[in-house]
């Protein structure tokens, strides 16, 4: 398992989807989310919260489903 602080910086880097994360770490969304809020000052974890909620970058899926293109407008 990677260091706390390298954890932060991933969860705090808005092109690492929390599935990258799972997948370097082994720790899930809700892990990811309750190390940050056991580790960060309490302003600093709202600001994440904020930043990261509603990302479809920090989802693997939305931001594969927004990058998609439909074929039949491009014909």
């Amino acid at each position: 398992m990677r260091a706390v602080s390298e954890i932060i910086a991933l969860a705090w880097d808005d092109k690492t989807s929390f599935e990258m994360i799972e997948d370097q770490t082994g720790l899930s969304e809700k892990g990811v989310i309750k190390l940050m809020r056991r580790s960060l000052k309490p302003g600093s974890y709202k600001k994440w919260r904020e930043r990261v909620s509603g990302r479809s970058a920090k989802h693997a899926k939305r931001s594969l489903n927004s990058l998609s293109i439909d074929y039949a407008d491009l014909q």
